[in-house]
């Protein structure tokens, strides 16, 4: 029965990209877009096993610009084929967590002004801010993170300046665990001889009549340089946070030092972050983050522990058959010690991908965590996704 929802959710949209194919030129242009993956996860504990097989097809319409001015739409459906898992909103819960509840929903819906220098959009809206760290879409699970709010960039030779305002946050979950949200972010960037200059100020708060409000600033370098004829790449990152919740206040600081350089068309990365904790107890977060690019692929620090956390990592990446892979290891330990234990462990990651004529995709992707210290509450995790894609 399943099988069947896949087929004729896929042929429906290409059947929808096909009508409107003749009106693209008067109108706008449709796209669709579908993800089929497998997860697995296995974990040393008492929960079973997770195996996923989810279909993500999305279908969106950009009009045409009239004076500056368009709209968009985008649709989103997850369909869950095989549903051995824990989908994070109460399904499945004595798997393993896959965060790809089933859902169909407004993904975006937007209308935008734009100018050579400004633009601005006021609705639900993807927003991605430099790499993701603090703010992004979260495109790796199914169902990707949007926000109701409005944004305006203003750009003109080396200079960059964005604003948003978010009154809520349409997180992975479906509409399950959904927030209302008084968020407003700042960013800034100079383009310089050194590389780009960023400074930001992120001042989130969920609108739940609680004091909960978490303010973070920081400055960010990031560029490239050739020595001795090689490409060598450069990021270094600092940022203050504060957490303003009565009893839970806290201050902490982040730090990112990293550096790659390509040679003999391989890639190696060398870097160090840290999220801080303030005495054990409170740790720095970024909750709106696109988590699953950061510490290590299994996800296990979604969220920080409130010890902190310290990650040292190298990589290597390049090309092969015509597609592109990459091997990360990380070595995690905790800013601040639990009686002596610092231990988070260290993970193992692996994927390769390729692209045919840009309309069609496929990738394996392997994450192995191995615990640290049993105060931390860890278990050894192994994930492993298998996936296809096509775009119309």
């Amino acid at each position: 029965m399943k099988l069947t929802r896949v087929t004729l959710s896929i042929l429906t949209l290409i059947a929808a990209n096909q009508a409107f194919a003749a009106v693209e030129t008067e109108l706008g242009t449709l796209n669709a877009d579908f993800r089929l993956r497998y997860e697995s996860v296995d974990q040393d504990n008492a929960l079973k096993d997770a195996s996923a097989l989810t279909l993500r097809s999305l279908g969106n319409f950009k009009t045409k610009t009239f004076a500056g001015v368009s709209a968009f739409i985008e649709l989103e459906n997850t369909l869950a084929v095989i549903d051995d898992y824990n989908n994070g909103i109460g399904d499945g819960t004595e798997y393993s967590v896959v965060a790809d509840p089933e859902s169909t929903e407004i993904d975006q819906l937007y209308l935008a002004y734009n100018t050579e220098q400004f633009s601005a959009k006021l609705g639900r809206q993807v927003i991605t801010l430099d790499n993701h760290r603090f703010v992004g879409h979260v495109g790796w699970r199914q169902d990707k993170q949007t926000f109701d709010a409005f944004s305006a960039r203003y750009e003109k030779d080396a200079i960059n300046a964005s604003y948003a305002y978010i009154n809520k946050r349409n997180r992975i979950f479906a509409d399950e665990k959904d927030l209302d949200s008084k968020d407003h972010l700042f960013n800034a960037s100079l383009k310089t001889d050194f590389g780009k200059l960023i400074a930001y100020g992120y001042l989130l708060e969920v609108d739940n009549n609680t004091d909960n409000s978490l303010d973070t600033y920081g400055v960010r370098l990031v560029g490239k340089k050739n020595v001795a004829e090689l490409p060598v790449s450069y990021s270094a990152e600092y940022a203050i946070q504060s957490n303003d919740s009565g009893a839970n206040s806290y201050d902490t600081q982040y730090l990112l030092l990293e550096s790659g350089v390509t040679y003999r068309d391989i890639t190696y990365k060398l870097g160090y972050e840290s999220l801080g904790s303030d005495k054990g107890e409170q740790a720095f977060q970024t909750p709106l983050a696109t988590l699953h690019k950061f510490n290590g692929w299994a996800d296990q620090f979604l969220a920080t522990p409130a010890a902190g956390l310290q990650d040292l990592y190298a990589s290597l990446s390049g090309n092969a058959f015509s597609g592109k892979w990459s091997l990360v290891y990380h070595t995690y330990s905790a800013d601040e010690s639990l009686a002596g234990d610092d231990d988070l462990g260290s993970e193992f990651d692996v994927v390769y991908s390729k692209s045919f004529n840009k309309q069609y995709s496929l990738g394996v992707k392997y994450a192995a965590y191995m615990a640290g210290d049993e105060a931390f509450a860890k278990v050894d995790t192994n994930k492993l996704w298998v996936w296809v894609g096509a775009k119309f």
